[in-house]
C-alpha cells in the first residue's frame, strides 16, 4: 500500500521559514507525480505545489510562487516544501499526495486516493 508520511510542519514567526517533507512508501513506477495541498479552518483545501518526480518539472500557485520551494530527493523516496517568508495567512494543514498521471496540475492531483495525514504550519 502507498503511505505517505508529511513532517516539519510546527510554529514560525512572520518572515520565518519551515521546510515540510514528504516521505512516500510503497510507491509504484506509475506515481509520477508529488503535490502539496493545504487547508485552513473554513476554507477549501488549496493546491500549492507539485512537482513530476521523472524530470522534476514543478508547478507552483501564484499565491506561493517565489516564496516556496518544491523539490525532491529520490533516494530518500522524499518530496520537500522549502516555505519561506511565512505570512500569517499561510498558516494552514498541509497535506501531500501522489498520483500516476499525464499532468502534475491541482485539478488533477486533487483527484488521488493516496493522501498523508497532514502537518500543521502557524505562523504568527
Amino acid at each position: 500500500d502507498v503511505q505517505l508520511v508529511e513532517s516539519g510542519g510546527g510554529s514560525a514567526q512572520a518572515e520565518g521559514s519551515l521546510r515540510l517533507a514528504c516521505t512516500a512508501s510503497g510507491l509504484t513506477t506509475t506515481h509520477n507525480a508529488v503535490a502539496w495541498f493545504r487547508q485552513s479552518p473554513g476554507k477549501e483545501r488549496e493546491g500549492v505545489a507539485s512537482i513530476f518526480t521523472r524530470g522534476g518539472t514543478t508547478t507552483y500557485a501564484d499565491y506561493v510562487k517565489g516564496q516556496f520551494t518544491i523539490s525532491q530527493d529520490s533516494a530518500k523516496n522524499t518530496v520537500y516544501l522549502q516555505m519561506d517568508s511565512l505570512r500569517p495567512e499561510d498558516t494552514a494543514m498541509y497535506y501531500c499526495n501522489t498520483i500516476g498521471a499525464s499532468s502534475a496540475s491541482f485539478d488533477v492531483c486533487r483527484r488521488s486516493n493516496h493522501w498523508g495525514q497532514g502537518t500543521q504550519v502557524t505562523v504568527s
